[in-house]
């Protein structure tokens, strides 16, 4: 049980690591660490996500809070719900783009500030585990449903400034996604692709970062006349991007997009991955924005957007942060940002992304290490330490040079060191890339 305890949530098999029993558990443990008095609760559409809501529910009664059950929908959904109903905490119940058989649960406290695993997870795991919760209330909490989708859809509709009809293809991976597409009804058109709910996902794995789930997407689009095609993952807090002829669009690049399209309406701060390319920043100061680079991993980024009043955030695994949505995902409002861009412009969605294609990157390598992670990391620092590069460990190690830079972070949860590079070049990326592997694979 102990090991469905993650660094950004709580997900595990149903069934095995996680039951209805220790739903329940984790039910008062929440209430216990965040003082909750009203919890937003939402699900997906796995078959044990609707045992796992009634024991996660009862949970949170009996520790005396009210439960809002705003039902199937997406993480973004909830985020919006939590904000907006002034709830002092939510839990969405989803394993997202994992396989049929786990579930779990994101956790969050009021305003959609994300329990990561350094804010409260671990706390929660040990309650669980030692039964050591706050005395249960002497009047239980109350479940009341509340319909959210006519709000959030008003509140992504705001977000739309098309000049002319957009008409997409999208893959909903029988997904979440078919609930936050709701939103777009009567903004865009779109022909859809496995658009029946399926908790089992019978057709594909619902992570748009897997290249290979992307193909009948692809297809689809080389077949027909689209904009632009997205693929959901399976909460539909994140999105993958194809332009009109079915090519994958880089996801550090769809920030790129969505950050031009949010500082046309409002100049200031947005936040990039680290591991994006050089272009990001440069098309984020081209639009007049402020460019501040941010650690990986959901909490962090909606940290560092909070403390700096950011306008929006993109990381290379296809979230899209939005201040709008309480600094929170909302894959709607990145479909719009396309729209709008597409809807503007009379070249189609691949002669504006081109531009951005000017340096040349490895992609994400992993490599899998025998010894600590951490003392690759120290090695890499030293060697780079009397050269010219600028050396900085917002996330692992990161040094850039005039013509090319490198990130080697490690694994929150694997013995695994990750490896982003990018050159002007593609001959001195590949020089680069090799000299960086041959340190970390020794």
């Amino acid at each position: 049980m102990a090991g469905i305890f993650k660094a950004y949530d709580i997900r595990g098999i149903y069934g095995e690591e996680l039951t209805a029993d220790v739903a329940y558990k984790i039910g008062r443990a929440f209430v216990t660490f965040a003082g909750c008095k009203k919890v937003v609760v939402a699900r997906d559409i796995r078959p044990h996500s609707e045992p796992l809501f009634e024991a996660l529910t009862k949970g949170i009664c009996e520790q005396g809070a009210d439960v809002i059950d705003i039902g199937h929908g997406s993480t973004p959904m909830s985020y919006y719900a939590n904000g907006s109903l002034g709830a002092d905490g939510s839990v969405m119940i989803t394993a997202s783009h994992n396989p049929a058989p786990w579930n779990g649960f994101k956790l969050c406290k009021a305003k959609a500030e994300p329990i990561s695993g350094a804010t409260g997870i671990l706390d929660i795991e040990k309650m669980v585990l030692n039964d050591s919760y706050a005395k249960k209330a002497e009047v239980p909490g109350t479940v009341s449903e509340y319909d959210i989708l006519p709000e959030y859809t008003k509140h992504v509709a705001a977000f739309a400034k098309l000049a002319r009809p957009v008409h997409i293809a999208i893959d909903f991976a029988n997904g979440m996604g078919l609930w936050e597409n709701k939103t777009l009804d009567g903004i865009i058109t779109f022909d859809g692709l496995y658009d029946e709910p399926d908790g089992l996902f019978p057709n594909h794995e619902a992570n748009p970062l897997n290249a290979e789930t992307l193909v009948d997407l692809q297809k689809m689009m080389r077949e027909g006349n689209y904009a632009f095609g997205v693929a959901y993952d399976g909460d539909a807090d994140r999105a993958g991007f194809v332009d009109e002829k079915g090519d994958i669009i880089p996801m550090d690049l769809t920030t790129a997009l969505v950050a031009q399209d949010v500082l046309a309406v409002e100049k200031g701060v947005v936040f990039y991955d680290l591991r994006s390319s050089w272009v990001v920043k440069e098309t984020i100061e081209a639009a007049g924005g402020t460019p501040m680079m941010s650690r990986v991993g959901h909490a962090f980024i909606k940290k560092q957007m909070r403390e700096n009043n950011a306008l929006f955030a993109g990381e290379l695994s296809g979230h899209y942060y939005f201040k709008e949505n309480f600094t929170a995902e909302s894959s709607a409002m990145a479909i719009l940002a396309l729209a709008n861009i597409v809807s503007k412009s009379d070249k189609p969605l691949s002669e504006l992304v081109a531009p951005l294609k000017k340096y040349f990157q490895s992609g994400e390598i992993n490599s899998e290490v025998d010894c600590d992670p951490q003392t690759i990391l120290a090695k890499l620092k030293e060697m780079f330490s009397d050269g010219d590069g600028r050396i900085f460990e917002l996330d692992g190690v990161s040094v850039e040079f005039d013509d090319w830079w490198f990130n080697v972070r490690c694994s929150n949860t694997e013995p695994l060191v990750r490896l982003n590079l990018e050159a002007k070049t593609n001959e001195m990326m590949q020089e680069k890339r090799d000299e960086i592997l041959a340190v970390i694979r020794g």
